[in-house]
């Protein structure tokens, strides 16, 4: 199980990235699709997924020869652990402080009105 206090790094959540969009998947393979995106150098890539084995964000089995990567930390749980910790730094773990400060200073579409309307529509019909 990932440890919730360890934080995973902006590079790190790109090695993931790859993990959750297709795994389980071999160092090389991991390397190749990184390097596809980026000009990592494999012995970046590798440092940062062995970082990750360490905080147990990803786990390891054994195919054979080789080793296959797998993800322990889902994308949700890593969005909720970055949501969580933005509010707590930024807005003092308040919400409203969040929406206030885009609904100021960044353009809300139509679109995103009516959202942010349902969303509190059906937490009000949650909370009664």
């Amino acid at each position: 199980m990932p440890q919730a206090s360890t934080p995973i790094s902006d590079a790190e959540s790109r090695v993931m990235e790859t993990l959750w969009q297709e795994a389980p998947l071999s160092s090389e393979q991991i390397v190749a699709a990184v390097q596809a995106n980026s000009d990592w150098h494999e012995k970046t890539v590798r440092t940062l997924l062995n970082r990750l084995l360490g905080k147990g964000a990803v786990q390891v089995t054994r195919d054979g020869r080789r080793y296959l990567y797998s993800p322990v930390l889902s994308r949700a749980q890593w969005q909720s652990q970055e949501s969580h910790s933005l509010l707590d730094r930024v807005f003092g773990g308040r919400v409203a402080p969040l929406l206030a400060h885009f609904s100021q200073h960044e353009k809300l579409s139509p679109n995103d009105i009516a959202e942010l309307r349902k969303l509190i529509d059906a937490i009000e019909r949650k909370e009664r």
